[in-house]
């Protein structure tokens, strides 16, 4: 018997899969605990339905994710912080200052967990910091630390 998964079930399936499965297995176990439906027409076409769907939910994050790295990669974040002797900082610049100096000069919301620091930034200048937007786009944005 035909059926579609409604959730992800051990050694049979993921959710949105059309499996075979036998008809005791569906009637007495996958149907009453809401696991799966039958696959007949009708669910087939709201099967498909909510495929389309969500690919175009995934089209337009990434096209999202693309306008917002093309801003990201033209503007330059300032960040005033206090130093001491050479330039160099107390403390270091996090991820989260970084998204919070990005919301408040530019407007721009961009989570912190998103900006990616391969080192720590200890020193007044201008570094560039990867922002992983989308796990296909990526953009450079360019921090600039100031003494203020």
């Amino acid at each position: 018997m035909k059926v579609i998964l409604l959730e992800d079930v051990k050694s049979v399936g993921k959710k949105g899969q059309v499996v075979n499965a036998s008809e005791g297995y569906a009637k007495n176990f996958l149907f009453p605990k809401k696991l799966a439906v039958e696959a007949n027409n009708v669910n087939m076409n709201e099967l498909n339905l909510k495929n389309k769907a969500e690919e175009r939910k995934k089209a337009q994050e990434l096209e999202d994710a693309k306008a917002l790295a093309e801003k990201l990669e033209k503007i330059v974040v300032k960040i005033p912080v206090k130093t001491g002797e050479g330039g160099k900082l107390f403390g270091s610049v996090t991820n989260k200052e970084i998204a919070q100096a990005i919301e408040k000069n530019e407007g721009l919301k961009v989570d912190k967990k998103k900006i990616v620091l391969n080192d720590q930034i200890k020193m007044t200048g201008k570094k560039t910091v990867q922002v992983k937007l989308h796990p296909k786009v990526t953009a450079a944005l360019t921090v600039e630390i100031v003494e203020g």
